[in-house]
Protein backbone atom coordinates (compact mmCIF):
# COMPACT_ATOMS: atom_id res chain seq x y z
CA UNK A 1 0.00 0.00 0.00
CA UNK A 2 1.21 3.35 -0.89
CA UNK A 3 0.50 6.93 0.66
CA UNK A 4 1.87 10.09 0.94
CA UNK A 5 4.54 10.75 4.15
CA UNK A 6 1.75 13.67 4.88
CA UNK A 7 -0.95 11.52 5.20
CA UNK A 8 1.32 8.53 7.25
CA UNK A 9 2.06 11.23 9.64
CA UNK A 10 -1.55 12.12 9.90
CA UNK A 11 -1.92 8.76 11.47
CA UNK A 12 0.26 9.56 14.74
CA UNK A 13 -2.23 12.53 15.52
CA UNK A 14 -5.06 10.01 15.20
CA UNK A 15 -3.14 7.39 16.88
CA UNK A 16 -2.38 10.06 19.77
CA UNK A 17 -6.54 11.23 19.32
CA UNK A 18 -7.66 7.10 20.02
CA UNK A 19 -4.92 6.62 22.45
CA UNK A 20 -6.57 9.61 24.78
CA UNK A 21 -10.38 8.73 23.73
CA UNK A 22 -9.08 5.25 24.76
CA UNK A 23 -8.36 6.68 28.09
CA UNK A 24 -11.14 8.75 28.75
CA UNK A 25 -13.21 5.52 28.14
CA UNK A 26 -10.86 3.88 30.63
CA UNK A 27 -12.08 6.53 33.38
CA UNK A 28 -15.57 6.51 32.78
CA UNK A 29 -15.66 2.93 32.95
CA UNK A 30 -13.33 2.70 36.44
CA UNK A 31 -15.13 6.10 38.15
CA UNK A 32 -14.05 5.71 41.50
CA UNK A 33 -17.62 7.35 42.22
CA UNK A 34 -19.06 4.32 40.99
CA UNK A 35 -17.68 1.49 43.06
CA UNK A 36 -18.32 3.43 46.00
CA UNK A 37 -22.03 4.27 45.11
CA UNK A 38 -21.90 0.71 44.66
CA UNK A 39 -20.50 0.14 48.29
CA UNK A 40 -22.96 2.60 49.40
CA UNK A 41 -25.93 0.87 47.80
CA UNK A 42 -25.05 -2.45 49.45
CA UNK A 43 -24.93 -0.62 53.05
CA UNK A 44 -28.14 1.13 52.02
CA UNK A 45 -30.02 -2.44 51.43
CA UNK A 46 -28.65 -4.17 54.78
CA UNK A 47 -29.91 -1.35 56.17
CA UNK A 48 -33.35 -0.86 54.83
CA UNK A 49 -33.64 -5.03 55.89
CA UNK A 50 -32.55 -3.99 59.32
CA UNK A 51 -35.72 -1.27 59.36
CA UNK A 52 -37.59 -3.83 57.60
CA UNK A 53 -37.43 -6.34 60.27
CA UNK A 54 -37.12 -3.98 62.88
CA UNK A 55 -40.77 -2.57 61.84
CA UNK A 56 -42.15 -6.58 61.91
CA UNK A 57 -40.45 -6.80 65.81
CA UNK A 58 -41.89 -3.87 66.71
CA UNK A 59 -45.46 -4.62 64.97
CA UNK A 60 -45.32 -8.40 66.87
CA UNK A 61 -44.31 -7.00 70.13
CA UNK A 62 -47.02 -4.16 69.96
CA UNK A 63 -49.54 -7.35 69.61
CA UNK A 64 -48.45 -9.09 72.61
CA UNK A 65 -47.99 -5.84 74.62
CA UNK A 66 -51.83 -4.98 74.41
CA UNK A 67 -52.77 -8.85 74.76
CA UNK A 68 -50.68 -9.00 78.07
CA UNK A 69 -52.19 -5.59 79.29
CA UNK A 70 -55.31 -6.66 78.37
CA UNK A 71 -55.06 -9.46 80.44
CA UNK A 72 -53.68 -7.56 83.12
CA UNK A 73 -56.34 -5.41 83.27
CA UNK A 74 -58.78 -8.39 83.13
CA UNK A 75 -57.17 -9.86 86.57
CA UNK A 76 -57.36 -6.39 87.91
CA UNK A 77 -61.01 -6.06 87.07
CA UNK A 78 -61.62 -9.56 88.95
CA UNK A 79 -58.97 -8.82 91.91
CA UNK A 80 -61.35 -5.69 91.94
CA UNK A 81 -64.82 -7.12 92.22
CA UNK A 82 -63.58 -10.05 94.77
CA UNK A 83 -62.45 -6.82 96.87
CA UNK A 84 -65.87 -5.53 96.45
CA UNK A 85 -67.33 -8.60 97.47
CA UNK A 86 -65.22 -8.57 100.18
CA UNK A 87 -65.42 -5.37 101.97
CA UNK A 88 -68.90 -5.29 101.40
CA UNK A 89 -69.22 -8.39 103.33
CA UNK A 90 -71.29 -9.75 101.03
CA UNK A 91 -70.01 -13.18 101.52
CA UNK A 92 -70.25 -14.77 104.87
CA UNK A 93 -70.07 -18.23 104.73
CA UNK A 94 -66.75 -19.50 106.13
CA UNK A 95 -65.73 -21.87 103.22
CA UNK A 96 -66.71 -19.69 100.43
CA UNK A 97 -64.73 -16.53 102.36
CA UNK A 98 -61.73 -18.88 102.11
CA UNK A 99 -62.24 -19.32 98.63
CA UNK A 100 -62.68 -15.79 98.01
CA UNK A 101 -59.71 -14.61 99.96
CA UNK A 102 -57.30 -17.63 98.20
CA UNK A 103 -58.67 -16.60 94.79
CA UNK A 104 -57.47 -12.72 95.40
CA UNK A 105 -54.21 -13.81 96.40
CA UNK A 106 -53.98 -16.33 93.38
CA UNK A 107 -54.74 -13.55 91.35
CA UNK A 108 -52.70 -11.19 92.89
CA UNK A 109 -49.53 -13.64 91.90
CA UNK A 110 -51.17 -13.48 88.63
CA UNK A 111 -51.24 -10.32 88.22
CA UNK A 112 -47.41 -10.02 89.21
CA UNK A 113 -46.72 -12.28 86.54
CA UNK A 114 -48.40 -10.46 83.63
CA UNK A 115 -46.91 -7.10 84.88
CA UNK A 116 -43.53 -8.84 85.01
CA UNK A 117 -44.84 -10.24 81.59
CA UNK A 118 -45.59 -6.66 80.47
CA UNK A 119 -42.63 -5.25 81.61
CA UNK A 120 -40.03 -7.62 79.98
CA UNK A 121 -42.34 -6.95 76.38
CA UNK A 122 -41.72 -3.18 76.99
CA UNK A 123 -38.02 -3.92 77.36
CA UNK A 124 -37.95 -5.80 74.04
CA UNK A 125 -39.76 -2.78 72.65
CA UNK A 126 -37.75 -0.68 73.30
CA UNK A 127 -34.80 -2.08 72.18
CA UNK A 128 -35.82 -2.53 69.10
CA UNK A 129 -36.99 0.55 68.65
CA UNK A 130 -33.32 2.12 69.54
CA UNK A 131 -32.77 -0.37 66.85
CA UNK A 132 -34.67 0.84 64.09
CA UNK A 133 -33.92 4.64 64.97
CA UNK A 134 -30.34 4.04 64.45
CA UNK A 135 -31.19 2.44 61.33
CA UNK A 136 -33.02 5.37 60.51
CA UNK A 137 -30.02 7.62 61.44
CA UNK A 138 -27.54 5.14 59.16
CA UNK A 139 -30.21 5.40 56.07
CA UNK A 140 -30.18 9.08 56.47
CA UNK A 141 -26.35 9.27 57.01
CA UNK A 142 -26.06 7.02 53.52
CA UNK A 143 -28.57 8.89 51.40
CA UNK A 144 -26.63 11.88 52.28
CA UNK A 145 -23.03 10.45 51.39
CA UNK A 146 -25.03 8.99 48.29
CA UNK A 147 -26.14 12.58 47.13
CA UNK A 148 -22.27 13.75 47.36
CA UNK A 149 -20.64 10.89 45.78
CA UNK A 150 -23.63 10.83 42.64
CA UNK A 151 -22.41 14.97 42.57
CA UNK A 152 -18.75 13.68 41.81
CA UNK A 153 -19.33 11.05 39.82
CA UNK A 154 -21.79 13.21 37.69
CA UNK A 155 -19.16 15.99 37.68
CA UNK A 156 -16.21 13.58 36.68
CA UNK A 157 -18.17 12.27 34.02
CA UNK A 158 -19.10 15.69 32.32
CA UNK A 159 -15.74 16.38 32.39
CA UNK A 160 -14.55 13.02 30.84
CA UNK A 161 -17.64 13.46 28.12
CA UNK A 162 -16.77 17.36 27.54
CA UNK A 163 -13.10 15.65 26.52
CA UNK A 164 -14.26 12.90 24.64
CA UNK A 165 -16.11 15.16 22.69
CA UNK A 166 -13.54 17.52 21.92
CA UNK A 167 -11.20 14.81 20.88
CA UNK A 168 -13.52 12.89 18.29
CA UNK A 169 -14.32 16.21 16.94
CA UNK A 170 -10.44 16.27 15.89
CA UNK A 171 -10.24 12.91 15.25
CA UNK A 172 -12.94 13.66 12.66
CA UNK A 173 -10.81 16.64 11.58
CA UNK A 174 -7.54 14.15 10.96
CA UNK A 175 -9.35 11.39 9.17
CA UNK A 176 -10.48 13.59 6.17
CA UNK A 177 -7.03 13.90 5.79
CA UNK A 178 -6.35 9.99 5.28
CA UNK A 179 -6.81 8.11 2.25
CA UNK A 180 -9.58 5.41 3.03
CA UNK A 181 -7.59 2.24 2.47
CA UNK A 182 -5.10 3.68 4.89
CA UNK A 183 -7.84 4.73 7.07
CA UNK A 184 -9.19 1.17 6.84
CA UNK A 185 -5.53 -0.66 7.85
CA UNK A 186 -5.28 1.54 10.32
CA UNK A 187 -8.33 0.99 11.90
CA UNK A 188 -8.08 -2.70 11.36
CA UNK A 189 -4.65 -3.07 13.16
CA UNK A 190 -5.94 -1.23 15.90
CA UNK A 191 -8.50 -3.10 16.50
CA UNK A 192 -6.44 -5.65 17.89
CA UNK A 193 -3.49 -3.39 19.64
CA UNK A 194 -4.63 -1.63 21.93
CA UNK A 195 -6.24 1.44 19.61
CA UNK A 196 -3.06 2.37 17.86
CA UNK A 197 -2.82 0.99 14.81
CA UNK A 198 0.35 3.24 14.00
CA UNK A 199 3.26 4.67 15.91
CA UNK A 200 6.53 6.70 15.17
CA UNK A 201 9.81 4.47 14.41
CA UNK A 202 11.99 6.61 16.22
CA UNK A 203 15.96 5.75 16.72
CA UNK A 204 15.29 2.54 15.38
CA UNK A 205 12.82 1.68 17.81
CA UNK A 206 8.56 1.00 17.18
CA UNK A 207 6.67 3.57 19.28
CA UNK A 208 4.18 1.60 19.78
CA UNK A 209 5.11 -2.30 21.60
CA UNK A 210 8.71 -0.49 22.14
CA UNK A 211 10.84 -3.27 20.00
CA UNK A 212 13.28 -2.23 18.67
CA UNK A 213 13.93 -3.41 15.46
CA UNK A 214 16.45 -5.93 13.89
CA UNK A 215 18.76 -4.74 11.30
CA UNK A 216 17.01 -6.87 8.76
CA UNK A 217 14.16 -4.70 9.20
CA UNK A 218 15.96 -1.43 9.63
CA UNK A 219 17.64 -2.18 6.40
CA UNK A 220 14.25 -3.09 4.57
CA UNK A 221 12.60 0.26 6.21
CA UNK A 222 15.39 2.27 5.04
CA UNK A 223 15.07 0.32 1.51
CA UNK A 224 11.05 1.24 0.98
CA UNK A 225 9.89 4.32 -0.69
CA UNK A 226 8.60 7.47 0.74
CA UNK A 227 5.41 6.86 0.36
CA UNK A 228 5.42 3.14 0.87
CA UNK A 229 3.07 2.09 4.03
CA UNK A 230 5.77 -0.05 6.00
CA UNK A 231 4.79 -1.97 9.25
CA UNK A 232 6.43 -3.14 12.11
CA UNK A 233 6.66 -7.19 12.08
CA UNK A 234 6.74 -7.56 15.57
CA UNK A 235 3.22 -5.40 16.23
CA UNK A 236 1.64 -5.18 13.08
CA UNK A 237 1.89 -1.22 13.63
CA UNK A 238 2.42 1.03 10.78
CA UNK A 239 5.70 2.56 11.19
CA UNK A 240 6.08 6.14 10.72
CA UNK A 241 8.88 7.53 9.58
CA UNK A 242 10.70 10.70 10.15
CA UNK A 243 13.78 12.83 10.45
CA UNK A 244 14.36 10.88 13.91
CA UNK A 245 13.76 7.67 12.76
CA UNK A 246 17.24 6.55 12.78
CA UNK A 247 17.35 5.38 9.39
Amino acid sequence: MKASPEAQLRLLELADLDTELGRLDHRRRTQPETAELAQLGERAAKVRDAMTMADTNLSDLDRELARAEKDVEQVRVRIANDNKRLDAGQVSNARELESLQSEVASLKRRQGDLEDVVLELMERREASQALRDSAVTESETLAAETAAVTERRDAALADIEEQAAKASTARIAVIADVPADLLALYNRIGASSSGRGAALLRRGQCGGCREMLSTVELNAVRAAAPDEVVRHEECGRILVRTADSGL
